[in-house]
């Protein structure tokens, strides 16, 4: 496994593997790698022949200057992961490789509506720098393939549909939520609860899997189950954001008649910030 950390050094990596017809995939990541992130890295092994792993801390998805300094670097420990992994590339370039222009004169590539919402209307300007960052390493890298979590469902639709409206030749395949045994959803971010935050943090699961479980049953009244999901959280010490259910391919409201819905929350628990979902796909309604 090479570490490489210039444009220059990782296009030259990928033209080689070019020319000798090989298919090339990419996960994009911020580091301090857990199982999550590994599952990527296995899924994209899967989908092509060399695999790079971008490791790069992007300011501009942060809305908080000291959220983005705080959030752990743990680059020698996730090299020693990613190198049991068969990962081709670890490409962690600097900040002026990224941004030449510098944070405050960059281009940004922004996809709106989608960016506006849930996520967006907490984290004002998220997804613009999310869009952005991705769309400078699809061309720096030109993949044939890119993985992402489901964890992120809103972000993965945004990307989906940044490489469809820009005529990216990019495939953009997803992986399921990776969990611990209690269905806590893994993120760098647990890292900040503290161990009685811990052991209640698997509460967010829970009100989501209630959620998609009553919907499955035939209930259809969601402003009243997305209360209720809410007020579940708050009574186990969260602090709720959002409790949303929405339809899956757009994340609309839905109109009652749907097949395929997402119940999508974030809260805070202490420090950290916790984001989840659950799918529900209904083979009829009523």
């Amino acid at each position: 496994m090479r570490v490489l950390r210039t444009v220059a050094a990782v296009r030259s990596a990928v033209e080689g593997w070019r020319a000798s017809h090989e298919r090339v995939a990419l996960v994009p990541t911020m580091g301090n790698l857990h199982r999550g992130h590994l599952a990527l890295v296995e899924r994209a092994a899967q989908l092509a022949d060399r695999v790079i792993v971008s490791i790069f801390v992007n300011p501009l998805q942060f809305n908080d200057r000291d959220d983005y300094s705080r959030y752990p670097r743990t680059f020698e420990k996730d090299q020693q992961y990613l190198d049991e992994y068969g990962v081709a590339v670890v490409f962690a370039p600097s900040l002026e490789d990224i941004y030449p222009q510098r944070l405050e004169n960059a281009t940004h590539v922004e996809v709106p509506g989608l960016s506006d919402i849930l996520e967006g209307a907490s984290r004002l300007g998220h997804f613009r720098g999310v869009t952005t960052v991705v769309a400078v390493l699809f061309n720096i890298i030109q993949p044939q393939v890119a993985v992402f979590g489901e964890k992120d469902y809103q972000q993965l639709l945004i990307i989906r549909r940044m490489v469809a409206d820009l005529l990216m030749p990019v495939e953009v395949e997803s992986i399921a939520t990776v969990r611990d045994k209690d269905g806590l959803a893994l993120s760098s971010r647990n890292s900040y609860l503290t161990k009685e935050e811990r052991a209640r943090a698997p509460i967010l699961f829970g009100a989501l899997s209630h959620a998609a479980e009553t919907i499955k049953e035939g209930w259809r009244n969601f402003s009243i189950l997305e209360e209720e999901g809410r007020q579940r959280l708050v009574t186990a010490g969260f602090c709720p954001d959002y409790f949303h259910i929405r339809r899956a391919e757009d994340l609309a409201e839905p109109g009652g008649r749907e097949n395929n819905l997402v119940v999508l929350a974030a809260a805070y628990l202490g420090k950290a910030r916790l984001i989840d979902n659950m799918q529900v796909q209904l083979k009829s309604v009523d």
